[in-house]
């Protein structure tokens, strides 16, 4: 799926997603990816129950440094309830965590960074 709305300069935009990996920015990710305002990085993503603050360190140190205030969680296929403590550890951070299939996720990234939002995404690879 392409999906390319414009987005700000120096932006990440998630152009298309599938088959295990990712094209971010020009650039291919294979498997799940954690993608900032001005990065993406390579996101060794076991398992959205267990996950914790730690595994998403990445995103809190933005979180602290006050360039991001919602992060978007792709599941992958479906959505996935999240661990209630990891949901509280990033409210305390001032983020807003909301879980949604892989494909929701970066299609939603793309909106609201084109909207210029401080936004970041966790996204699961999908086949």
């Amino acid at each position: 799926m392409d999906l390319t709305p414009l987005i700000p300069a120096g932006r990440q935009i998630v152009e298309s997603y599938g088959s295990g990996r990712f094209r971010v920015s020009g650039r291919v990710f294979e498997g799940s990816i954690l993608v900032l305002a001005d990065r993406t990085a390579a996101w060794p993503a076991a398992d959205i129950a267990s996950m914790t603050l730690e595994d998403l360190a990445p995103v809190a140190e933005a979180a602290r440094a006050g360039t991001i205030d919602l992060l978007l969680v792709g599941c992958g296929a479906r959505m996935f309830p999240l661990p209630p403590g990891l949901r509280q550890d990033f409210r305390k951070l001032g983020v807003v965590i909301e879980p949604m299939d892989t494909g929701a996720a970066c299609r939603t990234y793309n909106v609201l960074a084109a909207e210029g939002r401080r936004v970041a995404a966790a996204l699961i690879a999908i086949s």
